[in-house]
């Protein structure tokens, strides 16, 4: 038999009429002889209702009791799949994190998993039932509820289909897969049949929303193909894997961006050891997460130091400069802005290949295009830009690339 964890989102179970809908789309796998786990997000709205009525209630709620509140979203959807099952002639059973006994730390609202007992589970499929977990929730040792964060769902998903050694692990979203860059800016943005979890890691770290990046990371570590589908449109959806020496090796896979930028730069610093410490000490105490770093040459023992934060944290973030700045002297000056974007191009395939970074930078030169700083990695090179030649950019890089829909 296959084993399939198939993972539903939030728009996925959004309705009474979705959750049927779902339950159709198991009964049709279940049927065809494959062993199904199904893991379920809150419906959509409910967590921010939730949440809203925790507000009421206290300000800053408080995490263990958050954490309580909020695991009964998913705790409605598994019930109501279950008995969706049910009706159309499906035995299913529903658990919840702490049923299943997925055992996480103690780090309430941001848990991470340890471990997972999945013997009721195996029970239950060899049994031949569907088997329905709520994602997003855990338990610790001491038996509180706790919740697994940001993209939660799809981490319990990807941890279930490891800990049973699943064939595939199904993400069920709103769109159909993993395209070359987003549709909405190039029309003829084309659906990959398949990517890297070093190409999918890199597209979710720069902006791509398909995939939060943790779900990836735990895939990749544990070696989890992972599909990405839509729930409402049938299809192949993107597979999700190792790289394979039978792969089609393209130059690129995608171009990404992030809107979501902002730029600092301290001009006239001592260049001395250990500046670069004495700027970004104190935006990481501030919990400000740093994105990318240039240095410039030291002229008359003083160098302008630029990097990028998310553009939530550029106030706090030049705050922290302001503070900084009588330290350094009185040339020094502090510049912001908050209207760039990153553009990336992202691809296993440039590894073997010369030249991609120059043909990256004649295109946006020909189109008129400043680069105002630059990042490489293995199968990446990312470019901050002034925000308003986004598409443009985007257009063009992907027109270059070939990735063109034929």
């Amino acid at each position: 038999m296959t084993l399939y964890v198939y993972k539903f989102g939030g728009t996925s179970v959004g309705s009474v009429e979705r959750i049927k809908a779902v339950a159709e789309k198991v009964k049709k796998a279940h049927d065809a002889g494959d062993q199904i786990v199904v893991v379920v997000s809150a419906m959509s709205g409910e967590t921010n209702r939730l949440l809203a009525l925790a507000k009421d209630m206290q300000p800053q709620p408080t995490d263990r009791e958050l954490d309580v509140l909020l695991s009964t979203g998913e705790q409605v959807t598994i019930a109501l799949l279950a008995m969706a099952l049910h009706h159309v002639g499906v035995d299913a059973r529903s658990y919840t994190g702490s049923q299943v006994r997925i055992l996480t730390d103690n780090a309430h609202t941001k848990a991470r998993i340890r471990e997972i007992d999945e013997r009721h589970l195996r029970a239950d499929l060899a049994a031949g039932r569907v088997v329905v977990v709520a994602g997003f929730q855990g338990v610790d040792e001491d038996g509180n509820i706790t919740t697994l964060g940001r993209g939660g769902s799809d981490t319990t998903g990807v941890a279930l289909a490891a800990a049973l050694k699943a064939d595939e692990c199904h993400i069920y979203t709103d769109v159909d897969g993993v395209y070359t860059t987003d549709p909405r800016v190039v029309a003829k943005a084309r659906r990959l049949e398949r990517i890297t979890f070093e190409e999918m890691l890199e597209m979710a770290s720069l902006g791509s929303k398909v995939l939060q990046i943790r779900s990836v990371e735990f895939a990749g570590k544990y070696n989890v193909k992972l599909r990405v589908l839509s729930s409402f449109i049938e299809g192949n959806g993107t597979l999700i894997s190792y790289e394979e020496s039978d792969m089609e090796k393209a130059l690129i896979s995608g171009i990404a961006f992030n809107r979501d930028e902002a730029k600092l730069t301290l001009t006239g610093v001592p260049d001395l050891p250990g500046v670069a410490s004495r700027i970004l000490g104190p935006i990481a105490d501030e919990n400000i997460e740093v994105d990318m770093i240039v240095q410039n040459i030291s002229a008359h023992g003083n160098t302008d130091f630029t990097f990028t934060v998310n553009r939530n944290d550029f106030a706090r973030a030049k705050a922290v400069l302001a503070r900084l700045k009588a330290d350094f002297g009185g040339t020094t000056e502090i510049i912001g802005d908050s209207s760039i974007v990153k553009v990336s191009i992202v691809g296993v395939g440039m590894r073997s290949h010369a030249g991609i970074a120059s043909t990256m930078f004649k295109v946006l030169a020909d189109e008129g295009i400043n680069i105002q700083m630059i990042s490489t990695s293995e199968i990446k090179i990312s470019v901050v830009i002034d925000e308003k030649y986004l598409e443009l950019a985007v257009r063009a890089l992907h027109s270059a690339f070939g990735l063109d829909q034929e």
